[in-house]
């Protein structure tokens, strides 16, 4: 018997839809995106937000939408503002980019803090996010494609480095097939190169996410708003100039 599913209703909780089953919502103060996909037996959020409380907040979003718990999380990149709400997620099944694992050891830990303070967020917040951050279950070094049980497929794919040195997209086919890019792609300001980027492969890992979306994808950055993929490529085009970076081999 095929479960009866309702669409969620995305704009009474201040969500974006982006297709069937896959939203976003645009997080305050760091303007950071937190993506959804979901579907009668099945949510995978993307991201978690930036503290504790923040995190709680978009669990209670995501439950809502969803209709159920989030079972699966993808985390983009190992930043605070796209962490550190991770501990709340009980029960879920948590993803990263292959190669992000120091991030959730203690000195990575005291540093991501450390980052986070430095950045605004309140310290005895980015302490407790710190203590409790979640450490990934699984870390993807290919490509891993996720089944939401008569929902939408999601693929993830590690497509770093580049912000940073482990850099996870995820993929939803569709009309319009939607690409979570994480800081690879920033929209409200100039993408951040921060001290564990990996600037001289960051264009070619733009080149990966437009290989995974196509030309007629929506491409939905870590910060900012919704972009397509001759914004994707122009971006690539200004990373690999400021960084002096000829375009390799794409694989």
């Amino acid at each position: 018997m095929k479960v009866t599913w309702e669409e969620p209703g995305w704009d009474d909780l201040g969500w974006e839809r982006l297709a069937a089953g896959v939203g976003r919502c645009r997080l305050p103060v760091w303007d950071c995106t937190v993506g959804l996909v979901t579907g009668p037996g099945g949510a995978l959020l993307i991201d978690a937000g930036s503290s504790l409380a923040e995190g709680a907040k978009v669990r209670l979003e995501a439950q809502a939408l969803a209709g159920r718990r989030v079972d699966f999380l993808a985390l983009t990149h190992a930043h605070f503002d796209h962490i550190f709400g991770s501990a709340v997620f009980a029960g879920a099944y948590v993803f990263a980019a292959g190669g992000a694992e120091g991030a959730f050891e203690k000195v990575g830990r005291e540093a991501l803090c450390a980052d986070a303070v430095r950045n605004g967020l309140d310290v005895r917040a980015a302490e407790e996010a710190a203590d409790t951050l979640v450490v990934p279950h699984r870390e993807v070094r290919g490509a891993l494609t996720v089944e939401l049980n008569d929902g939408p497929e999601v693929v993830l794919r590690n497509v770093g480095p580049g912000h940073t040195h482990s850099d996870l997209a995820v993929l939803v086919p569709g009309d319009p097939t939607v690409v979570f890019c994480g800081d690879l792609v920033e929209e409200s300001g100039e993408p951040q190169a921060g001290p564990d980027a990996v600037p001289s492969h960051w264009p070619t890992a733009l080149d990966r996410l437009l290989a995974l979306g196509g030309e007629d994808a929506l491409y939905v950055p870590g910060h900012g708003a919704v972009v397509d993929a001759a914004f994707v490529r122009a971006q690539r085009d200004a990373l690999a100039s400021r960084f002096g970076v000829s375009r390799g081999p794409v694989n």
